[in-house]
């Protein structure tokens, strides 16, 4: 299996693709085809446990590596999930499921990749002969850069810098992230938002200048973000996981169609679920569930992507984000694999704030995907009421794929005419990631110390406090420095040359 660039001109492979993170153009790495399941695959599958049928997944896509190697680390990685499984799903009275991924070691999705993309990037280098040290460079809205730390800590000739929105974290994300160990490590606030962030480490990528200077001190760049392919095609494995669990507790039969909500920032987590559709997963509806900074809901809705609206700081600070990267994956799969077409609407983008699809474009895409947003009253409406009747407490992120899965299937129930199929929604943090404004929504009451929310919730649910959050409480505060977005490769300079 070979990559290409969504803006054209590279064709690279697997350990390449991971390696490098993006490409020399800007433009992020997708597989030349995408490879099909067969049916012998998926019957297999079903007795399979989730580190085997995600290697089956992986292994078409990154043909290089070794395949009892790759399972060895799939098992290593998914030991470190408490309870089992990493990705239980739950069946609710209400006719829908909550996927759960938020049991891994930083209490989110993020871990499902991240426990992975070590493996994948150290073995990559190896493969390719590449001697210098790997930078790993991340912008994290809250969950990403916890996550990167705790996989590539202390890992060998891995560095990680992490910049995260100083105001645009919830306190329990800041932490995890400021008190992380591993001496190969650097976290920076940047005085702004995600996108600041986001931008300025596209930048420091796109510089010959930036990139110039860093090999000089031997070190090569990277990103664990979803731009890198390393990152988001184990996310495409729970997807898989999570239909054939169906199967086997005979909630479908195989075949039948299952929908997705998918709680949306960065669009990572849904173009996951729109990859395992090309592989030949029986996908219905994909649902993109965004908050107040709805920006991809108009965007499926008219064919116009604008960043020109108002930012706003909402209680899921990872979707709070106006420049969703993967769309870009999307949009080169929407033009029929176009990288004229779609290097020149990202060029829009950065330009202009905005680009526009055909009505083709828009009516195809429609096909699949719904949109839907949640405001802060319904997210809490639903968080609550959720709570009362089923006793189950979900994280802010939860409650906005909630609410938005709710109001289209009440209308779908409302039209008789409507193609109905089982509903997963995606559950993508522990609520104890987001203690304050988890206990607002459940009981109406303000706390300030994230601890004393923690311990409320608890004493309210009974649900037990994971101990990566328990951990975190004592630990003394590591990295304090704050920047401008225009200082951020000062920062970089100065970490690579402490990492030689």
């Amino acid at each position: 299996m070979k990559f290409i660039s969504t803006r054209g001109g590279e064709r690279v492979t697997g350990p390449e693709a991971v390696v490098r993170g993006i490409a020399a153009d800007g433009g992020l790495f997708v597989p030349e085809t995408f490879p099909a399941v067969t049916d012998g695959e998926f019957e297999a599958m079903l007795g399979m446990d989730y580190p085997e049928r995600a290697a089956l997944l992986l292994r078409k896509y990154f043909e290089e590596y070794d395949g009892e190697e790759l399972l060895g680390a799939l098992r290593t990685a998914y030991s470190q999930f408490e309870g089992g499984d990493p990705a239980p799903l739950v069946r609710m009275d209400n006719g829908m499921y909550l996927l759960e991924l938020f049991h891994g070691p930083t209490c989110a999705f993020k871990d499902m990749a991240l426990t992975v993309l070590p493996y994948l990037m150290r073995k990559g280098a190896d493969m390719l002969g590449i001697r210098e040290t790997i930078l790993i460079l991340v912008a994290t809205s809250g969950d990403t850069g916890k996550a990167a730390l705790e996989g590539f800590r202390d890992a060998e000739g891995i560095k990680v810098m992490v910049f995260y929105p100083e105001e645009g974290v919830s306190k329990m994300q800041k932490l995890q992230m400021t008190t992380q160990d591993g001496e190969n490590l650097d976290v920076v606030a940047v005085r702004g938002n995600f996108d600041d962030c986001q931008s300025g480490v596209k930048k420091i990528f796109a510089s010959e200048e930036c990139v110039r200077k860093l090999a000089e001190k031997g070190v090569r760049l990277t990103s664990a973000n979803s731009i890198n392919i390393g990152r988001l095609l184990p996310q495409v494995c729970y997807y898989f996981s999570a239909y054939l669990d169906l199967v086997t507790s005979g909630q479908i039969a195989m075949g039948d169609k299952v929908d997705f909500c998918v709680p949306t920032g960065n669009f990572g987590n849904l173009l996951a679920a729109y990859y395992a559709g090309r592989m030949g997963l029986p996908v219905g509806r994909l649902i993109c569930a965004s908050n107040k900074n709805n920006v991809l809901t108009d965007f499926f809705r008219t064919g116009d992507y604008n960043v020109h609206r108002p930012f706003f700081r909402t209680m899921s600070p990872s979707m709070d984000i106006l420049v969703s990267s993967n769309l870009e994956r999307l949009l080169f799969e929407s033009s029929g694999r176009d990288a004229a077409s779609t290097a020149g609407r990202m060029a829009d983008l950065a330009e202009f704030g905005r680009y526009a699809v055909s009505e083709s474009e828009r009516a195809a895409l429609g096909k699949i995907f719904t949109a839907g947003f949640a405001s802060e009253d319904d997210t809490v409406d639903c968080m609550y009421e959720f709570f009362m009747e089923y006793g189950y407490p979900m994280d802010t992120h939860t409650g906005v794929a909630m609410s938005v899965a709710e109001r289209l299937m009440q209308k779908l129930n409302d039209d008789p005419m409507s193609e109905k199929h089982p509903l997963v929604v995606v559950s993508t943090a522990s609520p104890y990631k987001f203690p304050q404004d988890v206990l607002y929504a459940l009981t109406g009451n303000d706390v300030k110390d994230s601890f004393k929310g923690v311990k409320r919730i608890h004493l309210l649910t009974a649900m037990k406090v994971p101990e990566p959050i328990k951990s975190v409480r004592y630990k003394p505060i590591r990295f304090k420095t704050s920047v401008s977005p225009e200082k951020m490769f000062d920062e970089v300079l100065r970490f690579a040359s402490d990492a030689q």
